[in-house]
């Protein structure tokens, strides 16, 4: 079932862009089953099937920015459509840099961002994070960075759209990397702390866990795993490029020490149970 719910003649606006109920990424096509949420990585409701809404429809719908660090605050989204993920804002010199994106924008929002400095550029860590870029974008004039093997998700293109591979300074201090793994350009972005440490911004990329560690999948809500070799793989790409004292995920988790360490520690768990060697223990 497809179904379209819109506003009870409130007026246009200008957050008011389509988008799936489900997984809350922006589209310009409102019919069908969204892309994003028909991979195995998402699903479609079983009980709502699919549905789509706008922004301005989230009544009661707010985010609020709480600081988790000095120079890194999290938007942190209540009442508002789609998996509700916690995007990250680097305050920096150089211009601020907005990883992972909500999928819902209002003018508190917007104003409360431009209290400390507005947003240079977007970078979403991988599809599931796209939300509502665009209309960040618009709203700050910034450029939103989609890796280019995944720009083919995209439902709608930013304005000010950079494609991207490999690694890449998005501002002064700021750096991007692809890792692979969960998409293949799922991507994390390090920058350093106001007390001189590494901090790794990692999305679900890398996804901090309730034990200290981290993990990695290909799927979080359907539990597929990735193989002992692409796990090593991504834990080793980030730690041979930087040092980080502390790593974020895409919610409200996080490390909060010797992460680079947990890293590996936690791929190295990984792969061992998954290729077999702790069979005997199950």
């Amino acid at each position: 079932m497809t179904t379209m719910r819109s506003s009870d003649g409130g007026g246009a606006s200008r957050f008011s862009v389509a988008q799936c109920g489900a997984c809350g990424v922006e589209t310009d096509t409102p019919s069908g089953v969204c892309p994003i949420c028909a991979d195995e990585r998402q699903y479609v409701p079983a009980d709502t099937g699919q549905v789509w809404t706008r922004v301005a429809d989230a009544r009661g719908g707010a985010i609020t920015l709480r600081e988790r660090e000095p120079g890194i605050w999290g938007l942190v989204p209540a009442g508002v459509t789609g998996i509700a993920q916690e995007a990250k804002l680097i305050v920096t010199p150089g211009g601020n840099v907005l990883v992972d994106v909500p999928a819902f924008i209002d003018d508190a929002t917007v104003a409360a961002i431009r209290d400390l400095g507005g947003i240079a550029a977007i970078v979403p860590t991988h599809p599931h994070m796209f939300g509502v870029q665009s209309l960040y974008a618009d709203a700050f004039e910034a450029t939103v960075w989609v890796a280019e093997v995944d720009a083919g998700w995209l439902q709608r293109r930013p304005a000010r759209l950079q494609l991207w591979t490999a690694d890449v300074e998005i501002v002064p201090g700021v750096r991007a990397t692809q890792t692979g793994g969960h998409f293949p350009g799922s991507a994390v972005v390090h920058t350093i702390g106001a007390d001189g440490a590494g901090v790794l911004l990692a999305g679900d990329t890398i996804f901090a866990t309730p034990d200290g560690g981290v993990t990695f999948l290909r799927s979080f809500p359907n539990r597929i795993p990735l193989s002992a070799a692409v796990v090593r793989r991504v834990a080793a790409h980030v730690t041979d490029r930087f040092a980080f004292e502390r790593l974020y995920s895409n919610f409200q988790l996080r490390v909060p020490e010797h992460a680079d360490a947990v890293v590996l520690r936690s791929a190295d768990r990984y792969a061992r149970w998954v290729s077999g060697e702790y069979d005997h223990l199950t």
